[in-house]
């Protein structure tokens, strides 16, 4: 009797996740986002020193190619949020895979700097169609009512990105050289990412699952009317200030952290190890956000998320050429860019409403992406002219204004909160 009592749980488990948009989009995006992240902005981790190396070129050359896709990735971050909520992420996402895998196809046949950088043009167009952004408005799409909840879900798999695809890299590099890898990255990005994108944001939330769907996330966080008029604008100001400041460090740290790890005494094998411990970290501070922080209000749960970059550093920095420093901060660090994926997600979520979302996103993607698309080739500048030393200080001197801009948004909403 047991058995049969377990196997019809088993049978009821499956019916409800195959009846549930929200499981499919989560599930299709998981494995897209690893993929996506991977094999785009996280690629020059441990390739854009071998296409140096091969080409005769400067590694500020080669990370400035990072920085033109970001660029204009934030060139064209409104105008595809506004693509998002009008044609719908369904169809956004499916050519952002067509264009990633022409770009990384492109890119593997470059011969001279002037078309590996033209190359980065179509890559960042990409890179804003299929990243978080673009995943995060696909999710509210397909679930307006679990939004929060469907995001802290996706960015567990997301998480997974550098440890997955910077061994992978790696390996592949060693085996057949940096272009047979891109060529490899290209081939994955047509023939799992389109299809996922295609079948996974087929079907969105009905409004008889609304109802239901919206009783299970009211005890999981609190919610507020959307700001409107001046108090939407200064929010809106607050934040982007805020996660500008902590694109200045995720950016540089995108293609920076394994030479980090190495000026910190790590040997490049090593650094490679220890660096993808970093998604390891990343998915640790995620789940501790869904299960202990879900009643939080997102602004509480971007305070902690912020909180940990200036910390990453200073045990970093204080620690000199140690293993077990280079590792802590690595762990820390991770933690902060795991909770600050998802705080960019649901703060705006939680202060704005679902409505438009797709664009409140693109307009505070913009000084981000700008921000991280000049933070890779400028750390490598610094580093170039005075040393990891003075790199690691602007990364934390970046992480605290990040932290400081939190806590006075966090004290002004409150307050607007309960006026007494």
């Amino acid at each position: 009797m047991q058995e049969r009592r377990t196997d019809i749980g088993a049978h009821s488990a499956w019916g409800t996740f195959a009846r549930d948009p929200a499981a499919h989009a989560v599930l299709a995006l998981g494995i897209t986002q690893i993929i996506a992240w991977g094999t785009t902005l996280y690629a020059l981790g441990v390739l854009g020193k071998p296409i140096a190396a091969a080409m005769g070129w400067s590694q500020s050359l080669v990370f400035g190619g990072l920085t033109v896709g970001l660029l204009v990735s934030g060139a064209a971050s409104t105008f595809i949020g506004r693509l998002l909520d009008r044609r719908g992420a369904r169809f956004v996402m499916s050519a952002g895979s067509v264009a990633a895998a022409a770009g990384l196809a492109l890119l593997a046949l470059v011969s001279n700097p002037y078309a590996y950088l033209a190359v980065w043009v179509v890559l960042g167009i990409a890179m804003r169609m299929v990243l978080y952004d673009a995943a995060f408005a696909a999710l509210v799409q397909v679930t307006p009512s679990r939004g929060r909840r469907a995001i802290s879900y996706l960015t567990l798999f997301g998480g997974f990105a550098s440890s997955v695809f910077w061994p992978i890299g790696h390996a592949l590099n060693a085996a057949v050289g940096w272009r047979q890898t891109l060529l490899v990255f290209a081939a994955i990005n047509l023939l799992v990412c389109l299809p996922l994108h295609l079948i996974g944001l087929a079907r969105r939330e009905s409004e008889h699952d609304g109802p239901r769907a919206r009783t299970a996330e009211a005890v999981s966080a609190p919610s507020d009317p959307p700001l409107q008029g001046t108090a939407r604008t200064i929010a809106m100001v607050l934040f982007s200030l805020i996660v500008a400041a902590s694109a200045v460090v995720f950016g540089a740290l995108a293609v920076h952290l394994v030479p980090i790890l190495e000026a910190a005494g790590l040997t490049a094998a090593l650094a490679v190890t220890i660096a993808s411990l970093k998604g390891v970290a990343q998915v640790a501070g995620r789940v501790w956000e869904l299960v202990f922080a879900r009643k939080w209000h997102a602004i509480d749960v971007g305070r902690v998320s912020v909180a940990f970059i200036p910390l990453s550093f200073i045990v970093l920095m204080l620690g000199g050429a140690d293993f077990w420093a280079a590792l802590a901060f690595t762990l820390l660090f991770g933690i902060s860019n795991g909770l600050v994926t998802i705080m960019r997600g649901a703060v705006p979520l939680a202060l704005f409403g679902p409505k438009g979302y797709g664009e409140v996103l693109g307009i505070l993607a913009t000084p981000y992406l700008l921000l991280a698309a000049l933070s890779p080739a400028a750390f490598a500048i610094v580093v170039e002219r005075y040393g990891y030393g003075a790199g690691e200080a602007v990364m934390l001197a970046a992480g605290l204004f990040s932290f400081l801009g939190m806590e006075l948004m966090a004290l002004w909403y409150r307050r607007r909160r309960n006026p007494q």
